[in-house]
């Protein structure tokens, strides 16, 4: 099927998933998951661990088919697409991985403009102009000769942002960009995430557990538990819901709806006692 279709306006949302249901070594990870994400926006994916967020990423990237359900990105099936048009889909998607899963034996330079080499023949001198330019918009062209081994947390994930907007991507894919970083680099990329939206115009998926840095980046949030969506809204009306669902995750309590105690048999039959009786 082609990669796009005349449903995809400017005004629909750039990625539309309707009765997401899957199953994964026996374990329901979603249920009937209806979710919008908007163009142009930042969109926040949280949820207690283990609740399908990086699936859900999965899906929206064709790595993993659902077992029922659309999964619809800028007009085009995902499930249903063919190998080449989800190729060519992928490429409009840029992806800041956790650990920023830079290159060790390429220097900053080279890092960024590995997507470009691998995928475009380019003139040497206009790769150089599109790497310095997005090296320049996260602040580190002066660093363009550092080897990642020489770069520091905060600076490693700025470059790895960098290596995903190289090639103007209509998506970017941000997995738990604010792990491990220290205030100041936390503050940064948050402050880089909002601008590169903005004076972009790109499309974010933030998937986050920093609720404070959610609220200063995001325009919308999806709260994923026991496979749903158990509650939307802008962070405003997230930190100020009342659902047990919402009171538990904003609020750091260790019992709720997701339990403290992973199932178990009876404990009086794991220490070798007798099981009570009613």
């Amino acid at each position: 099927m082609p990669l796009a279709d005349s449903s995809a306006t400017a005004d629909s949302p750039l990625i539309r998933i309707r009765g997401l249901s899957t199953v994964l070594n026996g374990k329901t990870i979603f249920d009937g998951v209806d979710l919008d994400i908007p163009r142009g926006r930042v969109t926040a994916v949280m949820g207690p661990s283990g609740t399908g967020k990086t699936t859900l990423m999965r899906h929206i990237t064709g790595q993993l088919a659902p077992d029922a359900g659309e999964v619809v990105v800028d007009g085009a099936n995902v499930p249903s697409l063919s190998r080449g048009d989800l190729f060519r889909l992928r490429e409009k998607i840029g992806y800041l991985f956790q650990n920023s899963a830079l290159l060790t034996d390429f220097s900053v330079f080279e890092n960024v403009a590995f997507p470009l080499r691998q995928h475009l023949r380019l003139p040497e001198e206009l790769v150089r102009n599109i790497v310095l330019t997005k090296l320049q918009a996260v602040g580190l062209r002066g660093a363009a000769e550092l080897m990642p081994s020489e770069l520091s947390g905060g600076m490693a994930r700025r470059v790895a942002l960098a290596r995903a907007i190289v090639r103007d991507p209509m998506l970017v894919i941000y997995d738990e960009p604010f792990v491990g970083l220290d205030p100041i680099a936390l503050n940064q990329v948050v402050k880089l995430i909002r601008m590169l939206n903005d004076t972009l115009g790109l499309t974010g998926i933030l998937v986050a557990h920093e609720f404070s840095a959610v609220q200063r980046v995001a325009d919308q949030v999806y709260l994923l538990a026991a496979g749903k969506v158990v509650a939307q809204g802008t962070p405003a009306e997230l930190a100020a819901g009342s659902s047990p669902w919402t009171r538990q995750f904003f609020g750091g309590e260790a019992d709720g709806p997701v339990p403290f105690h992973y199932p178990a048999r009876d404990y009086a039959l794991d220490l070798g006692f007798p099981a009570a009786t009613a």
